[in-house]
């Protein structure tokens, strides 16, 4: 009903949900976009981490290296110009510590084929240097001082001191090289990594505002649609009173018509049924006559007369009082639903699962022989109606199941209900024959049945069954395929309320 009543609500409501969708998904790539920036600038700055751990790790090493070497030098000569022991014990300390300090630098820098070469450079001039002190201070140590300490001075020590030293700067400043390198990746990285935060986050507020717009204009127009919808319910409630009014008042006139229709049909009927009587009576009396002609005189009867009088006359007198019975039975259906619609309807509590328990105990024997069951669900809700017409409802549903069922299985009926509202809607299933489609319509109209004509019947069952459901205030429609089964579906209100009287003088 909303739906009919706001043209285009149910599209734009799909159309809704998808771009609110799309919006979130979109949302969602945005988040997962900026995550994979963050854990990529995250392992970025771990990598740089690690890689200014490792230079300084090295230069450290370079340093300690140096120190080694500088004070295995001050330490030979100190030994070499004052004899003094303790020097000698300082230079050995030194010349000890010095392997160990190159080989860190050599595995710290194995992947760095340029520290190689100047690792190796490194470890033949410091081998070639240990050499010559280790001559000076054997000297020194067999007293002869003064050879040492000439040695001493015609070394080159200082010239392959000042290219350790000059190796050494040329390590640190390739470890420099290196961390300037990674700086400036970081850097690049970081900036990446911001300008895509920026991006995602602009994008997030992009697809926030227009969503947010879109919700707002969303909500306007259901806003409206719901105003309009209230004020429809405001005015929904004198609309019904008025239809009621008025199908009340048809209903009146149609009842009344058939009343005076039935009652003039039955005049002309009751003519022709006794003048149909009459002729079955001249009827026999011709037949009389014609057999005493054949006794007495057979030529002057001919076999035209003879046929007409004992086999023509009969059988349309037969067909016309066949057809004059149908119609009799017709013209008292019309008029025992026409008095229905004036009877007076008397509102009561009724209890639906007892009612229908004793219209299934009324049908016990036609059950028993086609092998059904009845079934009833309950608890079935309970109405304030007239008990009357609530109870040829019901039993005209549940006989015509019962009627209609399929000889090839076992039967089964099903009455259920539930409350919505302050309307009660019914239903009574079966697994029968069924109803086509094109018939589920017409099955209410008068004197209109459906499928195999197989079962006595006039064909007003439910169209009586649909006439006391709307003077109850109610409706009724059919569910069904064929071969399968059907249900009907009736909705009665909770409470009968008598229709208000029409009072426009219309």
């Amino acid at each position: 009903m909303y739906k009919r009543l706001v043209p285009g609500f149910g599209v734009s409501e799909g159309r809704m949900g998808r771009f609110l969708v799309a919006c979130m998904s979109l949302g969602f790539l945005l988040l997962v976009a900026a995550g994979i920036a963050a854990a990529w600038s995250t392992d970025q700055n771990e990598r740089h981490t690690r890689d200014v751990n490792h230079t300084y790790e090295v230069e450290l090493s370079i340093g300690r290296a140096r120190i080694a070497i500088e004070q295995s030098e001050t330490a030979r000569r100190g030994y070499l110009i004052t004899d003094d022991p303790i020097y000698l014990t300082t230079y050995r300390a030194a010349i000890a510590e010095l392997p160990r300090a190159i080989n860190r630098i050599a595995t710290l820098t194995a992947d760095n084929p340029r520290q190689q070469a100047n690792v190796a450079a490194l470890r033949g001039q410091t081998a070639a240097l240990a050499e010559q002190r280790e001559r000076t201070i054997v000297l020194a140590g067999q007293g002869n001082r003064t050879a040492a300490v000439a040695q001493f001075e015609a070394e080159t020590s200082a010239r392959r001191m000042r290219t350790v030293r000059a190796l050494a700067d040329r390590m640190v400043a390739e470890e420099q090289r290196l961390l300037a390198i990674r700086d400036a990746a970081q850097q690049s990285s970081v900036r990446l990594f911001y300008v895509t935060l920026g991006l995602a986050g602009l994008l997030l507020a992009l697809v926030a505002l227009v969503t947010l717009v879109t919700v707002l204009r969303y909500t306007r127009e259901l806003a409206t649609s719901r105003d309009a919808l209230r004020d429809f319910a405001d005015t929904l409630e004198n609309q019904v009173e008025e239809r009621t009014a008025d199908l009340s008042r048809a209903n009146e006139e149609i009842q009344r018509f058939a009343y005076i229709v039935s009652h003039d049909l039955r005049s002309p009927l009751v003519n022709v049924m006794g003048f149909t009587a009459e002729l079955e009576a001249a009827t026999g009396a011709i037949t009389e006559l014609i057999d005493r002609a054949e006794e007495k005189a057979p030529e002057i009867v001919s076999e035209d007369a003879r046929l007409a009088a004992r086999e023509d006359l009969p059988e349309a007198i037969r067909f016309i009082r066949t057809s004059t019975q149908k119609m009799d039975r017709l013209i008292n259906a019309i008029l025992k639903l026409s008095r229905q619609g004036r009877r007076v309807i008397s509102s009561e509590p009724l209890d639906l699962a007892t009612l229908v328990d004793g219209i299934g105990a009324s049908l016990t024997q036609q059950m028993e022989q086609r092998g059904t069951t009845l079934t009833v669900e309950r608890p079935l809700p309970d109405l304030v109606s007239d008990r009357v017409a609530v109870e040829q409802i019901f039993s005209n549903l549940i006989e015509n199941a019962v009627k209609y069922l399929d000889p090839k299985r076992p039967g089964r009926i099903v009455v259920r209900g539930k409350r919505t509202g302050k309307r009660i809607r019914y239903e009574i299933e079966d697994n029968g024959r069924g109803i086509a489609p094109a018939d589920h319509a017409r099955v209410f109209d008068l004197f209109r049945r459906s499928g195999t004509q197989d079962q006595p019947g006039e064909g007003i069952g439910l169209a009586h069954v649909r006439a006391l459901a709307y003077r109850l205030g109610g409706v009724i429609d059919v569910t069904s395929e064929l071969g399968r089964g059907a249900t009907f579906h009736l909705t009665l209100p909770a409470t009968y309320a008598e229709p208000k009287t029409d009072t426009r003088g219309r």
